[in-house]
């Protein structure tokens, strides 16, 4: 067997076995019912996209009592960025009844320091969603390294 093949063949088992933490931290966190603070979601979102190798965007969808109603990779981008509608997450909390949001994106490059860019898509997600009473509740950058919750930096 080639090198090749066998690094193939274990990238497979990788993705396998990655896909197989994403479904039980995806169920552990649905059991759980609802989400009650920053830190709750968080391994389920590291599991979820911080291995990608392009930046994923994303919400989860809360009720008014904070229960998940759905969690959706909304846009996709590159290594280094996505383009963000703030009207295409406004658009899906309506769809799905949400009371609140919590945005979510990955840096493949693992380090999940927020950048300027990201906490002025915040801004304009949360003032898009203030327009229809929705509120955003937290936006997660997710890394290999970590993840970084701009609510408990007060920048949401």
């Amino acid at each position: 067997m080639k090198a090749n093949d066998l690094w193939l063949e274990q990238t497979d088992r990788d993705e396998q076995i990655l896909e197989a933490a994403e479904r039980i931290l995806r169920r552990k966190l649905e059991r759980q019912g609802k989400i009650t603070d920053p830190t709750s979601s968080a391994a389920f979102l590291r599991a979820h996209c911080a291995y990608r190798d392009r930046e994923i965007f994303g919400c989860v969808f809360l009720d008014t009592r904070h229960a998940i109603l759905a969690v959706e990779d909304l846009f996709f981008g590159t290594v280094d960025g996505a383009e963000v509608h703030p009207r295409e997450i406004v658009k899906r909390a309506l769809l799905l009844n949400a009371a609140a949001v919590i945005a979510f994106h990955n840096h493949p490059s693992g380090n999940p320091e927020p950048s300027t860019a990201d906490r002025a898509i915040t801004a304009r997600i949360k003032q898009a969603l203030e327009l229809v009473d929705v509120r955003l509740l937290d936006h997660i950058v997710v890394g290999a390294d970590g993840t970084a919750s701009l609510a408990l930096r007060g920048w949401v």
